[in-house]
């Protein structure tokens, strides 16, 4: 049954290269302020090639050309996801997501009508049943490899993400998106038919989705500025265009096959219609050509397209992402006839404010237990939030509490679950690093137990750091 995400994914990615190299006929390169473009056209569009004539447009609406109220910042955290207020497009945002979800659910639907011994879903236990049991064991602590962990989830909360971003939402907005859709889309919809919700993924994939898609999509602008190609190549530049979003290409795939715009993946297209001629019931097939144009005197034109221009003023950026390593020192309640040892340590986290922040913090170590006489694997993980004083300063004391999990040989079943608080330091070196030193108090109640852990991290945040 585990087999089975493996298999769902290699079905959709089929599914993706299949329609992102449908061919190409017609070139249209869109057309904006200051962008030079041409129009390249076969001899003659007819009912026999119109099928091949759509080309996507990288985005109806981009954030950093639009202007929101001079309050929006007031209030930095609002999501405009569902009340577009500053030109956001709505539209295209929702037809993206429909698109997302009949290809995931269609691939479900065609597995499911598979032969047993190909699917590896037992139909007698029905497959809904297994979705439902999945979701009510999860979420638990996953032991996917590293590789799909910290590169297939974030390519893929990459990809949600660029849909959001590229419909023109701003870095906040895409990433509420790729969370609610890889909760709700995907850890406990699509993978939810062949496993149980990840802790990992829940977080990993959105967060470290939103450093990818934005990376990915400020490279995807800057190719398309290159007019498309890579390394002078336009099969590569194709090629990269297809993985840095593969939601655009998807749908423009489809959009080739039905020869008109189906699935609205931009503003500038070639649609065929079937016009009539006046009153006698007589019609024709037409080419329709829509495109956005705004002209100017050409006093401003350099021969060059616009440069995709970056927001500074947004105070919402990647750069609340913070990733931690540490080492620490655990000193454990006598119950668990266990040597104290020291322990190594990671985290991932958003820092909101200089005031607060949220992270999902994980320890290990192989430890010396006493009535086995031999070593055994040592795990904890948890929720935590910190408050910090001083908050203008480099130097900032704060406080933390969270829950989670300690765990035993990495056996699901000797999860206990555990509450902690503490205190600790954070010193901020630059913009980009900083050190913290804290002491965290585990308890769980089940249990009856009672630890200690002391660790000093270094934090690391992206892209233009902290502000």
């Amino acid at each position: 049954m585990i087999k089975n995400i493996h298999s769902l994914k290699l079905k959709c990615v089929s599914l993706t290269v299949a329609l992102a190299l449908l061919p190409f006929t017609v070139q249209a390169n869109d057309i904006s302020s200051n962008n030079a473009s041409e129009i390249k056209l076969t001899p003659a569009v007819t009912a026999d090639n119109i099928d091949h004539i759509y080309r996507e447009r990288p985005t109806n609406s981009v954030w950093e050309h639009l202007t929101p109220a001079e309050n929006y910042y007031d209030s930095p955290f609002q999501v405009a996801l569902f009340s577009p207020k500053s030109g956001e497009d709505g539209e295209r945002l929702w037809s993206q997501t429909s698109s997302i979800f009949a290809y995931g659910f269609g691939v479900i639907g065609l597995i499911a009508l598979l032969p047993e011994d190909i699917s590896n879903w037992d139909k007698e236990e029905g497959i809904f049943n297994k979705w439902s049991d999945n979701v009510k064991d999860g979420p638990v602590w996953d032991r996917d490899t590293g590789m799909l962990n910290f590169v297939g989830h974030p390519y893929f909360g990459g990809v949600y993400y660029q849909v959001a971003r590229k419909s023109g939402y701003r870095q906040w907005d895409a990433f509420v998106y790729s969370t609610l859709m890889s909760t709700f889309y995907w850890e406990y919809g699509i993978e939810a038919f062949a496993e149980t919700p990840s802790i990992q993924d829940l977080v990993i994939t959105p967060v470290l989705g939103w450093a990818y898609g934005e990376w990915a999509y400020n490279t995807e602008m800057d190719i398309r500025e290159q007019g498309g190609s890579v390394w002078g190549s336009d099969f590569l530049g194709s090629t990269a265009l297809f993985f840095l979003d593969p939601v655009d290409y998807m749908s423009a795939g489809i959009n080739n096959i039905f020869g008109k715009e189906i699935i609205k993946a931009g503003t500038g297209y070639l649609s065929f219609n079937d016009v009539p001629l006046g009153d006698n019931g007589h019609s024709e097939n037409q080419v329709k050509f829509n495109i956005s144009l705004q002209l100017g005197d050409g006093g401003s034109y350099s021969g060059n397209k616009a440069k995709h221009v970056k927001r500074t003023k947004d105070p919402i950026h990647t750069g609340i992402i913070g990733i931690t390593y540490g080492v620490g020192a655990v000193d454990f309640d006598e119950q668990w006839q266990a040597d104290n040892d020291k322990t190594t340590e990671y985290s991932l986290g958003l820092y909101f404010t200089r005031e607060f922040s949220s992270r999902v913090t994980y320890s290990k170590a192989k430890v010396d237990n006493l009535a086995l006489n031999r070593e055994i694997n040592y795990e904890n993980y948890s929720l935590d939030s910190q408050y910090y004083f001083n908050s203008e300063h480099d130097f900032r004391p704060y406080v933390t509490a969270g829950f989670g999990e300690t765990m035993w040989q990495k056996e699901q079943e000797s999860t206990v679950f555990q509450v902690n608080a503490g205190v600790g330091a954070h010193y901020k070196l630059n913009k980009n690093f900083a050190l913290q030193l804290d002491y965290r108090y585990f308890h769980s109640t089940s249990a009856k137990t009672s630890d200690q852990n002391v660790s000093a991290r270094i934090v690391y945040f992206l892209g233009q750091g902290e502000r």
